[in-house]
């Protein structure tokens, strides 16, 4: 349902405050996504109740996948080894079908309160989590983990992989940079090639996969068959159908739609989003700052140059009248092109 050796894998990384449950819904339904990870479920001084589970992860309810079928992995993040382990039992108990671990947030606050990446200062608690997440659950559910290369050594890697596959992780995901290189360019995906050539775990590569040539690049230096894909999706919406493509996941070439920053391809992807979230309840405020917090991953990419105009509108309907004008503007224009 997840990863398998021999058979590529395109993930949608768990982003927070981004890739939510309706995101998933959505981008599942655009993307050939194989599976995705929730944002983290915080473990603190206690266990999360049921109904955190369910608001956080609504495909709980539905067999643990999106609506388009894509199975959907539960994250927690924390630094206790029981609270972990029973709230594991608990999301199992619900319908979970996988366990990721979060290793990796380098948020200050997260970090700051024994969650995330300030864990891999500590490789022995990295093995005694997975250990007590992996006795908690089920035979049958994956126990994964999310790795940084280290707080700010990328060498401490090689030691926190080892540790969390002794834990018995079923894989694990590693993001190309350090706690403290943050999302700046560049990933580093050669030391990814070195854990996994010394693990018997699959191992997924993550970070600055932002085209088939990036996609080509990670190949060469991590080795690896299974990538994980986050703001490359967000800023060209065709992006993961292509590197489905390049990596023969049996996707045709025909399914391919990408956006490159012109409105008329980008209408249909925010027009569905609105609906989604009227469906959904809610309100005009959260749906705007959704449709902003879009356009800006691919302003960052140099496309959606009209971005600077929309992010001033305040009303979704006026929103909604600027996307249409530049969505006719780009039609009249291949019009004449033709």
């Amino acid at each position: 349902m997840f990863i398998n050796r021999g058979k590529p894998a395109l993930v949608l990384a768990p982003m927070d405050g981004v890739t939510d449950a309706l995101m998933r819904r959505l981008l599942t339904r655009r993307m050939p996504f194989s599976y995705c990870v929730t944002e983290f479920i915080r473990v603190s001084g206690l266990v999360p109740p049921e109904r955190t589970f369910l608001l956080d992860m609504p495909e709980l309810r539905h067999g643990s996948s999106t609506a388009s079928g894509a199975p959907v992995q539960v994250q927690l993040l924390g630094g206790d080894p029981e609270r972990l382990a029973e709230s594991a039992a608990r999301a199992a108990r619900l319908g979970a079908t996988g366990i990721d671990l979060n290793f990796g947030c380098p948020a200050p606050t997260v970090n700051k309160h024994d969650g995330g990446a300030t864990l891999l200062k500590f490789p022995e608690r990295v093995e005694r989590i997975v250990s007590a997440v992996r006795s908690a659950v089920p035979v049958e559910l994956p126990v994964s983990a999310k790795l940084r290369l280290g707080w700010d050594d990328p060498r401490a890697i090689h030691v926190n992989a080892q540790r969390a596959a002794r834990g018995g992780a079923s894989w694990i995901t590693i993001h190309g940079r350090t706690k403290m290189q943050g999302y700046t360019p560049p990933a580093y995906w050669e030391p990814i090639g070195e854990v996994r050539r010394n693990l018997d775990i699959p191992v997924v590569a993550n970070g600055e996969l932002w085209s088939v040539d990036d996609l080509r690049r990670c190949q060469d230096q991590s080795g690896c068959e299974h990538f994980m894909v986050g703001r490359g999706a967000l800023a060209e919406p065709g992006l993961v159908t292509e590197l489905a493509i390049a990596l023969g996941m049996g996707v045709a070439d025909q399914h391919v739609t990408r956006c490159d920053g012109d409105a008329l391809r980008w209408r249909p992807l925010l027009v569905e989003m609105i609906g989604l979230s009227h469906d959904a309840g809610e309100g005009e405020r959260l749906t705007i700052s959704r449709v902003k917090q879009w356009l800006n991953y691919a302003r960052h990419k140099g496309t959606v140059r009209w971005f600077d105009s929309l992010k001033r509108l305040e009303s979704l309907e006026s929103i909604r009248a600027h996307i249409d004008e530049l969505a006719a503007l780009s039609s009249e224009g291949e019009r004449r092109a033709a």
